[in-house]
């Protein structure tokens, strides 16, 4: 053991690779796709440090091209689920014990290998599973993963640094511990990033987790689980089963072990599992964290004074990278009505520019939305728009699922700002505009901030610093990363902290150390080196 004070490396942003012809990162990864693509892989859960295979098997598919079978995974039952758990407790002690930059060094070394041996492969799976181009791939399961493991070990240090005062005679500490029992990580499709983040973020501050990752985003996390065992995370401290949602939860959350969650995915299902913890309250030996990131309707609003080729391109990459299946993607829009047509103009020629189709394809900036039920659920907004006399599509509109789950980049005009694609959350390829008179600038601040339950993402575009003003004030609840002048879309760890209040979630931020304060339980350890010997006080004393 060393006396040493150890300090990690500073941080950086991970830097995105351009990918251009002829680039080495091209030709790996185009090996890596077609590597993939030929084998079928078997894909187990991870319980206690073994790869776990069942009868019963799923099989994965691109949503982009459903003739083709990647694999298959294993289908979980309650028994594994509570396998997880006794896994995770029996691997606390050891875990909880071991010197904080050992367990830093675990997390620094597979950043380095994400970035590195591996980078090709996790973009590979995360383009063929969840249907991205190489871009959105590169910045989420690459660049976004790295910067999470590499600056929560940063804010782990930064943490573990803060001490009480202390005066003399006296020493003040505080012990930093982890939290009593087990977190469970529920992870979404959308960002292979969050799906690494969110058992990892509380793991490396000495907890152990059960992960339950979304069924389309299962050949990603086992990706996840390779390089974490590669950088040599012991066995039962992150625990990765592929179990149905109500089947997990009736386990997870009957145990009484049960001391977090963190969560990203739908509003509907976090307030349920919010209420289903509360219901269990007396059965836990603490009371659980609750941490999550849930939906947004997220806004882009644009002064009569902003610049139309800056607002239309917002538009085009803020509400349609990845499908629009973000939940920062820009999904209303408010433009001033001297300032549409050409809004309009540009964006139509952007749209027309796109191209869809495989991600394979690097040509492709538009690809297949994520399942069949996404597609339904896309496509039926879609299609009651193109029969209500308040609205018109005026881009995209069409849909098809023969070869894969693909919708068109589609653009509502809307004469109606509360009309239902205003209000909703799509989580798909759909925007809508609602054009307004110049003069209401102000009083469309105030439709924008009450139009919706959400208060994650939003975007003020304007050259009138008065104008930036008034929508910084009116709009300060609307949005917990708030842009002036850019998308709603893009966040980078350790630079744009991220989350949302209001139905968007806890706003615990992701990528900041806020969120890992939520992970400890620190204890106050007051040392006395006199101690008293006598109880009596001066002011006993009369003479």
């Amino acid at each position: 053991m060393s006396d040493a004070v150890f300090h990690v490396p500073h941080p950086v942003n991970e830097p995105i690779l351009n990918y251009e012809p002829g680039s080495a990162e091209k030709k790996s990864l185009k090996q890596a796709l077609a590597d993939l693509k030929s084998t079928q892989r078997d894909i187990p859960m991870y319980i206690g440090g073994k790869h776990v295979f069942t009868e019963d098997k799923t099989l994965i598919r691109p949503p982009h091209e459903l003739a083709h079978t990647l694999g298959t995974h294993a289908v979980g039952r309650a028994e594994h689920v509570r396998a997880a758990i006794d896994a995770a407790l029996a691997a606390k002690p050891a875990w909880e014990a071991m010197p904080w930059q050992d367990r830093a060094a675990i997390f620094l070394k597979a950043a380095d290998l994400l970035a590195g041996p591996y980078r090709a492969k996790m973009n590979a799976a995360t383009m063929l599973c969840q249907s991205k181009n190489v871009f959105q791939a590169e910045i989420d399961c690459v660049c976004e993963l790295v910067d999470f493991w590499r600056y929560n070990v940063w804010f782990m240090q930064e943490i573990y640094k803060q001490q009480p005062l202390s005066v003399r005679n006296t020493w003040n500490r505080m012990d930093w511990r982890p939290l009593e029992g087990f977190v469970f990580a529920l992870t979404p499709f959308n960002f292979t990033s969050i799906a690494g983040n969110l058992p990892t973020a509380p793991a490396m501050l000495g907890n152990v987790a059960v992960w339950k990752p979304a069924a389309s985003q299962i050949y990603s996390a086992a990706v996840i689980m390779e390089i974490l065992e590669e950088a040599g995370l012991p066995a039962g401290v992150i625990n990765l089963v592929y179990v149905d949602g109500p089947t997990v939860g009736e386990v997870v959350f009957q145990h009484p072990d049960f001391a977090g969650l963190h969560f990203t995915g739908s509003t509907g299902i976090f307030q349920s599992l919010w209420k289903t913890i509360g219901a269990n309250i007396a059965k836990y030996k603490t009371y659980p964290r609750i941490v999550g990131e849930t939906g947004g309707k997220d806004f882009v609003v644009a002064h009569p004074s902003a610049n139309p080729k800056a607002v239309a391109v917002a538009l085009s990459r803020g509400a349609f990278e990845f499908q629009g299946q973000k939940c920062s993607a820009a999904s209303r829009a408010y433009i001033p009505k001297s300032l549409w047509p050409k809004v309009q103009e540009y964006l139509l020629d952007d749209l027309r520019n796109m191209k869809m189709g495989n991600p394979e394809d690097f040509t492709n900036f538009f690809n297949a939305v994520i399942d069949a039920k996404a597609f339904d659920k896309i496509s039926g907004y879609i299609a009651a728009a193109k029969q209500s006399d308040k609205v018109k599509i005026i881009a995209g509109g069409n849909y098809d699922k023969s070869q894969g789950y693909y919708i068109e980049p589609t653009v509502i005009e809307s004469s109606d700002p509360r009309y239902i694609t205003m209000c909703e959350e799509i989580f798909g390829p759909v925007l809508t505009v609602y054009v307004y008179e110049d003069a209401q600038f102000a009083e469309t601040l105030d439709l924008v901030n009450t139009s919706s339950p959400y208060a994650l993402t939003g975007a003020i575009f304007s050259q009138d610093r008065a104008a930036l003003a008034l929508a910084d004030h009116k709009l300060r609840h609307a949005a917990g990363n708030y842009y002036i002048n850019d998308k709603p879309t893009g966040a980078v760890v350790g630079q744009q902290p991220f989350g949302g209040g209001r139905a968007s979630g806890t706003n615990d931020k992701a990528g900041s150390m806020l969120n890992m304060y939520r992970w400890l339980s620190p204890r106050t350890i007051k040392e006395n080196f006199v101690p008293p010997v006598d109880f009596r006080y001066p002011f006993m004393q009369e003479a």
